[in-house]
Parts: structure tokens; C-alpha cells; sequence
């Protein structure tokens, strides 16, 4: 699963237990707003990694339930992020995921004969430090985005962004270098006063 091989995801030893996985997403997902502790306490047993002061809202869908997904310190995550962890997802500290973002580690093969039968193939994603990924964004397998950087929302990142820049688009494409601009004015022409 996690060398970039293909193989059968309908093994039942895998199946048998990616569905204890899900069942422990299920709970995390059923938990009431006020049971922040025990939220906390489950993603520290669910995720492979899992740093101080992360806040993921529910309802959140992971394939296996989080078992290979390594959160920095400081990750929050808007409602339905959807994580496609049959391999490894790193993402750094101080990251922010919008509504209905996907981060995809697994894939199909293109050729109808062996999707159907459930052939499939992981390649790991990388997320730097102190990135923000727009809502309804998807990223694909295998892809890096530098520390930083911002996705635009509705993006779909296909191949590696850099530091330091804001990308958007289908396929995602840097757009511009964050700058000393971005220091003075946060939205167009809306100054910062703090």
C-alpha cells in the first residue's frame, strides 16, 4: 500500500481492518460540539500523527479513519474534509483546510480490466507549513505544496506548487508570489490597520 505497487484494496484482511478504522471515524463523527476533549483524545488514537491544538469539524470522512495521516500542531480543518489515507498524508503546522477540501493519496490504474477488480495504487502528499487550501479544493496523489503557500478555492492540484505563493485553477497554477503587498492589504484594495 504504501510503495506506490498496485494491488487489491478488496483483500479482506485490509478490508476487515480498514472497517475497525471507520467504525472509530463513525464515533469521532457522532461526537457532540461540546466534547472537544474527547475529540481530541480520539484523533491522537486514530491518526498516525497528530500535533498540539488541531481541530478537525465533523463530519469528517477518511478512508482508514486517519491511520495514515501525520497533522502538525496548530492544523484546523473546516467540515467535510475528505482524506483518501490508504497511504501517507503529511501536512505541517499551522495549516488551514476550507469546506470540502479532498486530499487524495490513493488512485485507480486507467485500464477498465484491472479497476474492476479494484486494482489500486497509493502515492504519498506532502503539505508544508502554515498553507491554506481554499474550499471544494482537491488534491491529487503524489503532490507536495510548499510551506506558506495558498490553494485557491475550487482548485485541483495535479502536480507540485512551491513555497510562497498563491496557485488556483484546474489544473492548479501559481498565480503570483505572496509579497510585501499581502503585508499591507488583505483583500484587494482593504488596507490591514491592526
Amino acid at each position: 500500500m504504501h510503495e506506490g505497487k498496485i494491488y487489491f484494496c478488496n483483500d479482506e484482511r485490509l478490508m476487515d481492518e480498514q472497517l475497525q478504522c471507520l467504525d472509530r471515524l463513525y464515533d469521532f463523527n457522532q461526537t457532540r460540539p461540546t466534547e472537544l476533549k474527547k475529540r481530541e483524545e480520539m484523533l491522537k488514537e486514530m491518526f498516525a500523527e497528530i500535533g498540539e491544538g488541531c481541530y478537525i469539524e465533523p463530519p469528517l470522512y477518511a478512508n482508514w479513519g486517519g491511520k495514515h495521516v501525520h497533522f502538525g500542531s496548530h492544523v484546523y480543518a473546516n467540515f467535510c474534509l475528505s482524506l483518501v489515507d490508504d497511504s501517507h498524508i503529511y501536512v505541517g503546522d499551522h495549516v488551514m483546510f476550507a469546506p470540502r477540501v479532498t486530499v487524495a493519496a490513493g488512485t485507480h490504474p486507467i485500464h477498465p480490466g484491472l479497476r474492476s477488480k479494484q486494482a489500486q495504487y497509493n502515492m504519498p502528499v506532502h503539505i508544508g507549513n502554515n498553507v491554506w487550501i481554499g474550499a471544494n479544493s482537491v488534491i491529487l496523489p503524489g503532490v507536495s505544496i510548499g510551506d506558506n503557500s495558498v490553494i485557491g478555492a475550487g482548485s485541483v492540484v495535479t502536480k507540485d506548487i512551491p513555497a510562497n505563493v498563491v496557485a488556483v485553477g484546474n489544473p492548479c497554477k501559481v498565480l503570483r508570489e505572496i509579497g510585501e503587498r499581502d503585508l499591507e492589504y488583505y483583500h484587494r484594495n482593504l488596507l490591514i490597520d491592526l
